[in-house]
């Protein structure tokens, strides 16, 4: 495989990447390519120790995704990190998915069960005075208050959690690096 070759393969790779980030990449593999011409290789044999394109853009989109997360820690970086760790194998996809929509589902339940008791709480503190005529308008207002207290109690526990299997998956997705790594670097020809 020739140099262009190469790059134009890792290059469309690293598709949906920033600009920035996918020509930085490819400078430090043409760099790579240039000095290794310069110390009497073959493009052929540079291409054939840095391995499959396709394979090694799907590694640095992964370290990509979980660098954004670490730096950025919003939705969008984490969904970046939960594609990026999920993208690196198929058989990843078949054991993690299965485990990420229960539990992305329970902490969805746990939002929407914050939002829900926060409107209620709101609701029963400025209507339930002129609603509920048998009980104190105070204790009425301050239950309000409470059950909102308890739907942002909620709320809080489910960010927290959102952001721990954030955590926890970039975690996966760094050590699954590390030990496919070896395997999936091209092995030297013994002579």
């Amino acid at each position: 495989m020739t140099r262009q070759d190469f790059i134009t393969r890792l290059r469309a790779g690293l598709g949906g990447l920033p600009p920035t980030t996918v020509a930085e990449i490819v400078g430090d593999y043409e760099t790579h390519f240039a000095e290794a011409l310069a110390a009497g290789r073959s493009e052929a044999e540079v291409a054939a120790a840095l391995g499959d394109p396709e394979r090694l853009a799907r590694e640095l989109r992964a370290e990509a995704g979980l660098k954004r997360w670490e730096a950025e820690r919003n939705p969008s970086a984490a969904a970046s990190a939960v594609f990026a760790v999920l993208g690196l194998g198929a058989i990843d996809v078949l054991i993690l998915l299965p485990i990420l929509l229960s539990i992305g589902g329970t902490i969805l339940g746990f939002f929407i069960a914050a939002v829900a008791m926060f409107g209620v709480g709101g609701v029963l503190m400025v209507a339930g005075p002129f609603l509920v005529h048998t009980a104190p308008a105070a204790a009425l207002i301050l239950a309000g208050l409470g059950v909102m207290a308890l739907g942002t109690s909620f709320g809080a526990l489910a960010t927290i959690a959102s952001v721990g299997c954030t955590n926890a998956l970039v975690w996966y997705g760094r050590l699954h690096l590390r030990l496919l790594k070896p395997a999936l670097e091209p092995q030297g020809t013994a002579t």
